[in-house]
């Protein structure tokens, strides 16, 4: 028997209708649990087919649990080492490279010094920053907010350059990143689900939180058609099952504004019946895929594009490819060519995935 575990926090909606609805659909050899933990030993089995992670950024003993499990097998939703190193700044150079709009963004340094360094631990830095070339590339208004933050945390409008340095030394050792305000048209914030499967849900984050999802637009099938496969190359070079993306139409150009959230809001509440159902139900087929595909004790994470398809990684695999087989048979002695030759060919069985 298969377990599928939802790990979770303060949200009350999602897990139970995620559970329900995997029970209920009632796979053979499958059903769907709150995850339970009583003891972490190093390399162990959690017993746990499929994990849905919603509640890791918040707690890093989670994390470590969750790296943990998928040590030992466990299909973790979202791949816990991915959202570790993740970062939206990262996301931002990633999506240009991709092909994918997004607002013109830098990286600032913390305004107060991190603990336990000082004005030595910064003499690679510039000092001042060459704060009109930032301006002038980014313009006013703008918008400030961390590079790896999320829940609209930490976030400013900022109006001028000196609106920027009053907010900016406010912000202590958090690290931010400044970026160009898309005064939009239209605004859709998106759930992405194995990703492919692909929910766009009109949104307008300048309304009151509990009314953002209180937006109506007249879109084009083909405005939709970009977004849906701007969000799918997203998530599949990042290697996010479940995530959220944020599009800002300006100009009839849909923006990616926000696409690292792996633990997205998806409470009834919020989203409403619709858009709710429709994340239950995809969410809940997919850990169904997801435990039938698995293989205990192998790697059963989703890993993107970006590191599967890395130029880098994949011409010095293949340089040491070349250079590795012609050194093996000049240091091999004669005797053991010999003893080579006269084996029979053996044919190589197909690795298993």
């Amino acid at each position: 028997m298969k377990k599928i575990g939802i790990l979770f926090g303060q949200e009350n909606t999602f897990p139970q209708a995620f559970v329900d609805r995997v029970n209920r659909i009632n796979p053979p050899g499958i059903f769907a649990e709150f995850v339970t933990i009583d003891k972490v030993m190093q390399g162990a089995d959690s017993g746990y087919a499929v994990i849905i992670d919603r509640i890791s950024q918040d707690v890093p003993f989670y994390r470590a649990y969750l790296k943990n499990a998928a040590m030992a097998g466990t299909a973790v939703i979202n791949n816990p080492f991915w959202w570790s190193a993740d970062d939206k700044f990262f996301n931002n150079a990633l999506a240009e490279k991709v092909g994918v709009p997004v607002p013109r963004t830098v990286l600032l340094p913390s305004n107060k010094h991190p603990e336990d360094t000082n004005d030595k631990s910064f003499r690679n830095l510039i000092y001042p920053f060459d704060w009109n070339t930032i301006f002038d590339y980014v313009g006013f208004p703008a918008y400030m907010k961390p590079y790896a933050g999320g829940g609209w945390k930490h976030v400013y409008r900022l109006e001028d350059k000196e609106d920027f340095f009053r907010q900016h030394s406010e912000t202590g050792q958090l690290v931010m990143m400044l970026q160009e305000e898309i005064d939009f048209s239209q605004y859709f914030r998106c759930f992405c689900i194995g990703g492919t499967e692909v929910r766009i849900m009109p949104y307008n984050p300048r309304h009151p939180h509990h009314l953002r999802y209180d937006a109506n637009y007249t879109s084009s099938p083909a405005l939709l058609e970009q977004i849906t496969q701007h969000v799918q190359t997203l998530n599949q070079y990042l290697g996010y099952d479940f995530n959220t993306v944020e599009i800002a139409v300006r100009s009839g150009v849909p923006y990616a504004i926000d696409f690292c959230n792996p633990a997205p809001d998806a409470d009834l509440h919020s989203i409403g019946a619709e858009h709710f159902e429709w994340i239950v139900e995809t969410s809940a087929r997919y850990a169904i895929e997801r435990a039938i595909a698995q293989k205990p004790g192998k790697d059963n994470l989703t890993w993107g594009r970006f590191v599967q398809r890395s130029p880098a990684r994949s011409k010095a695999a293949s340089e040491k490819k070349k250079t590795a087989a012609p050194k093996a048979k000049k240091e091999a002695a004669p005797t053991e060519r010999k003893a080579t030759a006269k084996k029979s060919p053996v044919k190589k069985q197909p690795k298993e995935k």
